[in-house]
């Protein structure tokens, strides 16, 4: 995988319309289509950087007004498709770092960005179902990279008016790191 993109809506029916828009722009493959809390709707893809630049501006100009965030990421780091997925295995959990945002967009670019930043892992990313629409990654490392990565990765969320929090906990308790994994 080269490259992945994503276009979220406020709207369902635009983002339904917008998905075959972006699977019709270009060969790139649908990693996810589908409605998230409160009501939005987001097109994943991946392809050839240029095939998914095509398909995100598709997605944008059918999407119009109701298109809220969008990104384009060349050589996403390959912990955050696992992370979206909940596929991670992280064992141990060290320092915890948590980047909160408004956009699901923001937050997938805050995490490559946390995770290409330092020697960490990425737990889990949780966008936008059943959490009002926001999201969030969880990550750990050592301490100095925990919190090296989450402030690389609050930079771009923090400039669009996107970030709700960022956190780093250097010891969490054994109890919640059970319920991290």
């Amino acid at each position: 995988m080269e490259a992945i993109g994503l276009v979220e809506l406020n709207s369902i029916a635009k983002g339904i319309e917008a998905a075959d828009a972006m699977l019709k722009a270009a060969q790139v493959e649908l990693l996810e289509a589908k409605p998230v809390c409160p009501g939005k709707y987001i097109v994943m893809i991946s392809g050839d950087v240029a095939a998914v630049q095509s398909s995100v501006d598709a997605g944008k100009s059918i999407g119009a007004t109701a298109a809220i965030d969008d990104f384009i990421l060349p050589n996403v780091h390959p912990h955050v498709i696992k992370a979206i997925s909940s596929a991670s295995e992280v064992n141990e959990i060290k320092a915890l770092g948590i980047i909160e945002t408004f956009s699901i967009s923001s937050l997938i670019v805050a995490a490559d960005t946390a995770a290409k930043a330092g020697q960490v892992d990425l737990i889990e990313i949780r966008i936008g179902m059943g959490i009002g629409g926001k999201s969030f990654v969880t990550l750990t490392g050592d301490v100095s990279s925990v919190t090296s990565s989450v402030e690389a990765g609050v930079v771009l969320a923090s400039d669009r008016g996107m970030l709700i929090e960022k956190v780093v906990i250097p010891s969490p308790h054994y109890n919640l790191k059970q319920c991290l994994c």
